[in-house]
């Protein structure tokens, strides 16, 4: 890891247990990215211009697209989608939302506070 590579972690667990789990910002990203591009009606995540270049040049960022506020128990999402064509945006957000939420709770025992999605595209691909 580089030098000015900060990586924020969080205590999940330490009274009374053998050891503390710590888990990093980036790995409650990921898990939210995840759970959001399982969703039917889901075409991709969406980032900014550099992850879509990484993205291009065959490094995967399974993060891409998604911002988590950690605080000590406490997780706000948000999310950049691009859904495809021909789905209710309220429905597809709705169970994103809903998945997200779950996953993240029973994934790290974190509270997500929200979930917020900002819809940054349509694939307009034909359906096979």
């Amino acid at each position: 890891m580089a030098a000015d590579t900060v990586r924020i972690s969080h205590k999940v667990y330490e009274k009374d247990q053998i050891g503390e789990v710590q888990i990093a910002d980036e790995v409650v990203a990921i898990i939210a990215g995840l759970a959001a591009t399982e969703v039917e009606g889901v075409d991709s995540m969406a980032g900014n211009i550099t992850n879509e270049l990484v993205g291009k040049l065959g490094m995967k960022n399974l993060s891409k697209g998604v911002k988590v506020d950690v605080t000590e128990e406490h997780v706000s999402v948000s999310l950049s989608l691009n859904l495809k064509y021909g789905y209710s945006i309220p429905k597809v957000c709705e169970v994103v939302q809903d998945k997200v939420k779950s996953a993240i709770e029973n994934m790290t025992g974190l509270i997500v506070l929200d979930v917020n999605i900002k819809i940054a595209g349509v694939s307009l691909e034909e359906n096979q």
